[in-house]
């Protein structure tokens, strides 16, 4: 990336370099705003967006710069997973409870659960489209959070207070939600819509929340990369919620976030296997960034050297991210 950033700065400056009657520092200066344009482009199709705050300095400093300018996005991450645990309390509840209306008119476990996928697959659409919570990135789960750390979208400091604000978020939801509906909630078998394992036990949901975690991320990477559709990167996330929802539901109770998982946990007071969907989702994701890094490595190992300004600009512009 310097690479490419440098070789397409040199051809930038040899166009402004023919305008002589344009100073020097003002062409610096367009050339510099010209190049943020350009990675803004670059990171506009993406959702590890492009918030990052620079000082100069780190520490305290640092922090406090990233949290003046970035506060909005953390409240956007906070609400969107309220958002999705206000739906995940109304539902569960509504279709699993005992004292759930749903429930006694739906008798099959199958359809319960094929309306549950569908109904929060469709509440993950709209946290990633609505203009009050996809400006962040929509990240709404600290593994992804995460994952964009480690593919270098973001600063540390950014995705510390996105995890905490995604947690702050979640939690509160709950909380509210087991204030508004009573005993439906708070009661088995819902219990404020936990994670636990299903049926099939400890180590079943272990390995299925590290498969979801794996191809969620690995889809939204390689997607997100695809020319023709990338634009569909958020449909084929919310589509993967609702199937997870269906198919990883009855034996993990699909997990996938860190956060979803303790804003249950903390108003239930109930955390069998919490360290299942604190650590699993985190494994899955950081290993789907390391098998898609290894693979782009690979494909350039393969690619031409990039001789032309229309090849470097092309290269430089292609989108990289996104989250779920």
């Amino acid at each position: 990336m310097l690479e490419i950033s440098s070789i397409l700065r040199i051809n930038i400056f040899n166009t402004f370099d023919r305008n002589q009657h344009l100073p020097k520092k003002e062409k610096n200066l367009v050339i510099d705003l010209t190049m943020d344009l350009l990675f803004s482009l670059s990171l506009c199709t993406m959702k590890a967006m492009p918030i990052q705050v620079f000082t100069g300095t780190s520490g305290a400093t640092q922090m406090k710069a990233a949290f003046r300018q970035n506060r909005k996005h953390y409240l956007q991450e906070a609400l969107g997973l309220a958002i999705f645990m206000v739906s995940a309390c109304f539902f569960t509840a509504m279709l699993f409870s005992e004292k759930g209306s749903w429930s006694h008119s739906i008798q099959s476990e199958m359809l319960k659960n094929l309306l549950m996928g569908i109904l929060m697959g469709s509440t993950a659409l709209f946290i990633f489209y609505s203009p009050f919570t996809a400006p962040s990135g929509s990240h709404i789960n600290p593994a992804v959070t995460l994952t964009f750390l480690r593919l270098g979208k973001m600063c540390r400091y950014d995705a510390l207070f996105f995890i905490i604000f995604q947690m702050i978020g979640g939690t509160a939801a709950v909380y509210m939600m087991q204030f508004l509906m009573g005993t439906i909630l708070t009661n088995s078998p819902v219990n404020s819509a936990i994670t636990i394992p299903g049926k099939f036990g400890m180590w079943w949901a272990l390995v299925t929340e590290f498969i979801i975690a794996f191809i969620t991320m690995t889809m939204v990477l390689f997607i997100s990369h695809h020319d023709k559709l990338k634009k569909y990167t958020r449909i084929f996330s919310g589509m993967l919620v609702c199937c997870w929802v269906i198919f990883a539901g009855p034996i993990s109770g699909f997990g996938m976030n860190p956060a979803r998982s303790f804003a249950s946990a903390l108003p239930s007071g109930i955390w069998a296997s919490f360290w299942i969907y604190l650590f699993i989702p985190f494994a899955g994701m950081l290993s789907a960034a390391e098998f898609f890094l290894f693979t782009r490595r690979t494909k350039n190992i393969h690619q031409p050297v990039i001789a032309t300004t229309e090849e470097t600009v092309k290269k430089i512009s292609e989108p990289s991210t996104f989250a779920l």
